[in-house]
């Protein structure tokens, strides 16, 4: 009565204020969120529920996570959010929201945590959330009674169907009773069966009577039924069915609804009627009277609830609370008198009304970091503006508008309340604080809470939460002065006091009581100590000041507050020199790199030295020991340039070595001393020269020659180095049919294809040596091959090697230059040619005799000029007969020098006969007026008889001579080494012998088949050597 006085006194003032309390409240939001997980209960100790970061998108760092609601089956990790089960399992059927579910009702364990942004120190979050246990196979199905009793009367016709009381089951859904099932007996199988059916979702089980039943034979019968539920594995249990045989009652009770619903408000007074349930039976007597009974209660309904017998009004049995029980669902059982009493169930459903009669409840609990000791919150001064210091928490247990709450902090204290969850039936509210908080100025505040519901009458209640303001360290120690210099001497003694430090403190008891210390870096740790107490500095090593002259470091003073503060000063010490160190290299050694040709007095290269003293003692000179004139050293501020006195060569001198003395101006003076090493580099100032095989030397090879033989190797040296002695090898001239390849890394020369009759003849293959520098330098050298079946002339071999020297380089020399031209010529025109054709060769062969025996005889004449066919054996009869057919074509003449240098070179060519060999020798010309081609540099040798002059009338260079000069510029090598070649070991000097005249034709080739190293094959061939013609 008194609180409902207070609700209709107060009403007025609250409903005037409602409006604007409830939209200030609202629009400050809420930082809530609704999470559901689902997890199966009885699950073991530290299983992840769920993850609020990872799961939701909130933060995963800098935040703290603290559960407020769902202990003790939860807890949180507060860095990450993620919820774990503790050592409390959860029982589904023990928990209690979930005692008086329904069939099908899940059930919920709620939680809540708040959320700290520990960066920003913003006001706090809320996440609510609920978890939905499943339920696991945890409970095994029972039956009401381990004896069942079950009266059937007798003579019941086959097929009748009776009732079997139900067993019941903790578990829910799938684990929940699934099927009976009876145990067969032998005596009782034929007159007995189970069918088991469903009744709302519900398994009813019924006994099927299978034969005639005669309670004079026998009166009772014992079955075994078994239940067993849905859940893996299966759970089970069984009772004894005791089936009673007795007289006839042949209809059953039958309610008038198949479903029976009421309304109960709450707190009705015992003895008041809910509803009442009505059943006939159409029998007569006492099988028709019928009787009421709650069938199978559960604990809730038979504490609140009674029926009569034989009227089926329920009545309340005890006080009804709608805030603990909003629905009751039980069985109504109506059963007749008859002796063989038959029954029936029907489903009622009461739903409990509300009425306000509770007050609104508020709860303060602690919450985020603001921590609560015997219900007093304490919180810093320097809390910022927002902090939640309480969660209040206000409910009603009411429902609809009785359940309507509205929340307020009452009188003027500078906290307020913002809405944090205003879901389900609790709101809930962040109690923090709207100015900042001065610990001198207000210590303590009680902050009152009042709620009001909207009932008519309203009911409120209030609560109150005492708030303790804590005092900080807020002032930093202070240094006067924050620098401090000071000049200390060099060489001390360790221990020395360098300086006192004095800081002080604006703040009183432990929050000003300072403790000192050095923050060291990597340069002054351990160098320096500073007592703790008094801030007395000194110096533990003793300084050098080359080391270091100068040592600044920081003194901190800590005051002993929680949390502590600190100031700092800076010191400096000056460290004095003295003049105890010598010069000093940069180096222990130097090596330099120069490039060969540098002109004198050019920089060499640079010395650095130091001296760790100062001014005069600083001061350094150096000198060049020994000095041998070949190098100076130009003296500079610590460092020394080094200069040439000479240009260098690498192929002379390649590296010099000598020592630089380093002394100081101090009294007495220092020194020291430091090798100097000068590398020359090489430049490409040299250009390849060939050593193999000699310009004048030739290879002779068969027709039938192989491709890919080996034909000859040009070896050649470069003197420079590098990729300057990096030589490559190309064929640049006289290989216009591409029979030759050479090998551009090593030189080496190999038949690309097969020989045909056009290239029998003498070959001459202008090689070109390049070495890789830049500019790239080269040089020629001109490799000789003889095509034919065999050497029947030598000396003929020879004089045409001998005239390709002087033939120039742009001009190929390839084997017989007709023969294309013969083989096309005109059919028609050899038919009508024939005859004179036949007469022409005969007079041909008569000259050419006449001329190779006058040429073998006296040499070649300088002046006398050749043509192609010179290099190439002409086509002697096959089978002893003239080729008739193509008449020959004029040679194509050769590309024509200027006519005044061609007669003075080749007036400039002698060939004289030696007395003791027969055979011809060449004598060049020793000079040449300037820019003729130098060829005697290009073919001098060093054998002991030279045969090759310069004359100072040889002609002038044209530009078609120009490629001589490419030919190497020191040739010494007259031979290859290859017993195919007519080289050094057969002639000396460029000289050209021929075989004695007592060997025949046949017998010089069978020398050269019998020569090692020469391959004896069988080849056809049309040309042959004969007495010097071919």
């Amino acid at each position: 009565m008194t609180r409902q006085m207070l609700g209709q006194g107060m009403g007025s003032l609250w409903r005037a204020v409602l409006g604007w309390i409830t939209l200030l409240l609202f629009s400050w939001g809420t930082s809530t969120a609704s999470i559901l997980y689902h997890l199966r209960e009885e699950q073991p100790p530290n299983t992840l529920v769920g993850s609020l970061a990872s799961d939701q998108g909130l933060p995963d760092s800098g935040h703290l996570y603290k559960l407020e609601v769902g202990a003790p089956y939860l807890r949180v990790d507060g860095k990450t959010g993620d919820i774990y089960t503790t050592e409390v399992p959860i029982d589904r059927e023990m928990l209690k929201d979930c005692r008086n579910l329904f069939e099908g009702d899940p059930c919920f364990l709620e939680f809540e945590v708040s959320i700290t942004d520990l960066m920003k120190g913003s006001g706090p979050r809320l996440i609510e959330g609920r978890i939905e246990i499943q339920d696991e196979n945890d409970n095994t199905p029972q039956f009401s009674s381990p004896i069942l009793s079950l009266s059937i009367p007798e003579n019941t016709h086959v097929g009748a169907l009776f009732p079997i009381p139900l067993a019941t089951d903790k578990d829910a859904g799938s684990n929940g009773i699934a099927d009976y099932s009876l145990t067969p007996i032998p005596d009782t199988s034929s007159l007995f069966s189970l069918q088991v059916a469903e009744n709302s979702d519900e398994k009813v089980p019924q006994l099927i009577v299978l034969g005639n039943l005669d309670r004079e034979l026998r009166d009772s019968y014992d079955l075994n039924i078994r239940v067993v539920d849905g859940g893996v594995p299966p759970r089970q249990s069984s009772a004894l069915l005791r089936v009673t045989v007795t007289d006839t009652n042949d209809n059953v009770p039958k309610f008038e609804r198949s479903h029976y619903e009421g309304e109960l408000p709450e707190n009705s007074p015992v003895g008041h009627s809910v509803l009442q349930v009505k059943a006939n039976d159409s029998d007569m007597g006492a099988n028709g009277e019928v009787t009421y009974t709650l069938y199978q209660p559960a604990a809730t309904v038979q504490r609140l609830l009674s029926i009569d017998r034989n009227t089926g009004i329920i009545f309340v049995k005890g006080s009804v609370d709608r805030e603990e029980v909003s629905q009751l669902k039980f069985y109504v059982q109506a059963r007749d008198n008859g002796p063989q009493a038959k029954s029936s169930k029907v489903l009622v459903t009461i739903i409990v009304k509300d009425k306000n009669d509770n007050a609104p409840s508020i709860r303060i609990r602690e919450f985020g970091l603001v921590a609560h000791r015997d219900g007093i919150a304490n919180i810093s001064e320097d809390m910022p503006v927002g902090t939640a210091v309480a969660l209040v928490e206000v409910s009603d247990r009411d429902e609809g508008e009785n359940a309507v709450v509205t929340c307020v902090v009452a009188g003027d204290v500078p906290f307020q309340l913002r809405s944090a969850s205003d879901t389900g039936s609790k709101r809930k509210y962040f109690l923090q604080t709207t100015t900042p908080l001065d610990y001198e100025r207000i210590k303590e505040y009680r902050i009152e809470i009042v709620a009001v519901d909207s009932g008519n009458p309203a009911l409120s209640s209030t609560n109150s939460l005492k708030v303790h303001v804590t005092d900080i360290n807020d002032n930093s120690p202070i240094f006067s002065p924050s620098l401090y210099e000071v000049d200390f001497a060099e060489e001390n003694q360790p221990g020395d006091r360098v300086l006192d430090v004095v800081a002080t403190d604006a703040d009183s008891g432990t929050n000003a009581e300072l403790i000192y210390n050095i923050i060291s870096d990597s340069s002054t740790k351990g160098l320096f100590e500073v007592d703790r107490n008094t801030g007395e500095v000194r110096v533990m090593n003793q300084l050098d000041r080359e080391h270091k002259e100068r040592y600044e470091f920081h003194v901190e003073a800590t005051d002993k507050g929680m949390p502590s503060l600190r100031g700092t000063a800076t010191v400096v010490v000056r460290v004095l020199d003295r003049n105890d160190n010598d010069p000093k290299f940069m180096l222990n050694g130097y090596s330099f790199s120069v490039l060969e040709n540098m002109p004198p007095h050019s920089p060499v290269g640079m010395v650095t030295v130091l001296d760790s003293d100062e001014g005069d003692n600083a001061l350094v000179h150096l000198s060049v020991e020994p000095d041998n004139g070949k190098f100076m050293i130009q003296n500079g501020t610590g460092t020394g340039t080094i200069l040439s006195s000479i240009s260098f060569d690498r192929e002379k001198e390649s590296t010099y070595t000598f020592r630089l003395k380093a002394i100081d101006s101090g009294d007495p003076p220092r020194s020291s001393y430091v090798g100097i090493t000068i590398n020359v580099l090489d430049e490409n100032d040299n250009a390849p020269y060939v050593t193999k095989p000699s310009n004048s030397s030739y290879k002779f090879l068969k027709p039938l020659t192989s491709p890919d033989t080996r034909v000859e190797q040009v070896e050649a040296e470069d003197i420079d180095m590098g990729l300057n002695a990096e030589l490559v090898f190309s064929i640049t001239g006289g290989n216009p049919h591409g029979l030759f390849h050479i090998s551009a890394t090593d030189g080496e020369i190999t038949l690309a294809k097969e020989f045909t009759r056009k290239h029998n003849g003498l070959h001459r293959l202008v090689v070109r040596v390049s070495d890789k520098g830049k500019p790239s330098r080269h040089t020629t050298a001109l490799v000789h091959i003889f095509v034919n079946e065999t050497i029947g002339n030598v000396t003929l071999v020879e004089s045409l090697v001998g005239h390709s020297l002087y033939t120039p380089l742009d001009m190929d020399i390839a084997g017989d230059p007709d023969y294309m031209r013969v083989q096309r010529s005109n059919i028609l025109y050899g038919s009508l040619a024939g005859i004179a054709g036949v007469i022409l060769v005969i007079v041909a062969v008569v000259v050419i005799r006449h001329r190779l025996q006058k040429e073998a005889k006296s040499g070649y004449q300088a002046g006398k000029k050749e043509t192609k066919d010179l290099y190439t054996p002409k086509q002697g009869p096959k089978s002893g007969k003239s080729k008739k057919g193509k008449k020959g074509k004029a040679p194509k003449p050769t590309k024509p020098l200027e006519e005044d240098e061609e007669a003075s070179l080749q007036k400039g060519l002698k060939f004289n006969l030696m007395n003791d060999s027969d055979s011809p020798r060449i004598h060049l010309p020793l000079n040449y007026p300037p820019g003729s081609p130098d060829l005697g540099r290009h073919y001098r040798s060093n054998s002991p008889l030279p045969s090759i002059q310069l004359q100072p009338q040889s002609p002038s260079a044209s530009k078609k001579h120009q490629a001589v000069q490419d030919l190497p510029a020191t040739n010494t090598f007259v031979g290859t080494g290859d017993n195919n070649s007519t080289g050094s070991d057969q002639y000396s000097d460029y000289s050209y012998k021929t075989n004695p005249p007592k060997y025949t034709a046949k017998q010089v080739g069978d020398h050269f088949s019998s020569m090692p190293g020469y391959h004896s094959t069988a080849y056809h061939t049309n040309m042959t050597w004969t007495d010097g013609i071919y």
